[in-house]
């Protein structure tokens, strides 16, 4: 399950971050925003992965994200929160958008391969 984390560009109850990454259905916490040391501890403790998103306006606490996560080693995935057929992007441009994140080549490989694949395949939608 994925759920809708506390963007900094739309209204989201406070404290949807700190009840996804303490809910065992979740898989990815969305553009989690201004996501706190503890919540992302939390989600790494829980197997709670977070998001890198190419939306605009989500993608604006991408930097944060990324370094609160590797500084404590969360896993990541980059995402598109895709609502139309413009916003999908090509593998070059999420590897764009994790670079731009401040990700590096190893940590960009683990969000957008090696991530998505571990949960396809604890989902049994991947073998």
């Amino acid at each position: 399950m994925l759920v809708h984390g506390e963007t900094i560009v739309e209204p989201v109850i406070e404290g949807t971050n700190w009840s996804a990454v303490n809910c065992p259905e979740v898989d990815i916490l969305a553009h989690p925003g201004l996501i706190t040391v503890e919540e992302v501890e939390v989600a790494k403790e829980n197997g709670i992965t977070l998001e890198i998103s190419s939306r605009r306006g989500h993608c604006l606490g991408n930097g944060h994200v990324a370094k609160l996560a590797v500084e404590i080693g969360a896993d990541l995935v980059v995402n598109t929160d895709t609502h139309m057929p413009g916003d999908l992007i090509s593998y070059e441009m999420a590897y764009k958008v994790a670079l731009g994140a401040g990700l590096k080549d190893k940590e960009i490989k683990q969000a957008l391969t090696d991530n998505p694949e571990r949960i396809l395949r604890n989902k049994g939608l991947m073998k």
